[in-house]
């Protein structure tokens, strides 16, 4: 009777996850979204880096199921039909790796030129240059440099090159919808590409702890079409 019992509790309990599970399940997808989601890329190496998680993730999940198949297979009940031992060593621990891994090594060099733009020659350089707790953005011009806190302003569907350092501790540039990651080191000067395809606001973020103000550390790119573009100029420039 009392073995009974548990397993009611258990069933319950089993239950109450099921129904549970789509709340979590739609909670989770909610938080890809936002100003600051990865998964909208809106520039062509942002594009790349989410190429490149969804089929690393799907590499992942195939990993997965084999993995819990053979596992599966270890337990099953019935045992009349013999597996041979060589397919388990030659099929699953040499083939079936070596298969995924060449997968993720051929995406991740083609891709990982797109997302560092090795072979990209920018039509645009900024500094961008962080200090506790704001970043300095300055481009020289012919008639002079110009510096703007917190604000980046780009051309859209250009590529502008970004060199990234700092005045005081490690902080890290961000991005999300339009590049990956580089940290601000200082006395280094690091290099990432940006472009935006689509005009508009994208919001960027430091992304390494650097004290009490790290969580206010954030700033904008701004991309403009040419006309916005050519107005900001004619704005900024003495």
């Amino acid at each position: 009777m009392e073995r009974i019992e548990v397993r009611a509790g258990v069933f319950a309990g089993v239950g109450t996850a099921h129904r549970l599970l789509p709340i979590g399940f739609f909670a989770v997808l909610g938080g890809c979204s936002g100003p600051l989601s990865a998964l909208a890329p809106a520039g062509p190496a942002a594009d790349s880096i989410v190429t490149l998680f969804l089929v690393l993730l799907g590499l992942s999940a195939l990993s997965f199921i084999v993995i819990f198949g053979i596992f599966i297979l270890a337990w099953r009940r019935d045992r009349s039909r013999k597996v041979r031992l060589r397919l388990f060593l030659i099929g699953g621990g040499l083939v079936f790796p070596l298969v995924l891994l060449t997968i993720a090594t051929v995406y991740g060099v083609a891709l990982g030129e797109r997302i560092t733009g090795a072979r990209t020659s920018p039509s645009l350089t900024v500094e961008a240059r962080a200090e506790r707790w704001h970043w300095q953005f300055t481009r020289q011009t012919g008639r002079g440099s110009v510096t703007r806190p917190n604000v980046l302003h780009i051309p859209a569907g250009r590529t502008v090159e970004v060199i990234v350092t700092s005045s005081d501790v490690i902080h890290s540039f961000w991005v999300p919808r339009l590049a990956g990651k580089i940290d601000a080191i200082p006395g280094m000067r690091n290099r990432i590409l940006l472009r935006a395809d689509i005009p508009g606001r994208y919001n960027g973020v430091c992304a390494e702890f650097c004290g009490t103000g790290h969580t206010a550390m954030n700033f904008s790119v701004v991309a403009h079409d040419a006309d916005g573009w050519a107005a900001h100029d004619k704005d900024v420039l003495p």
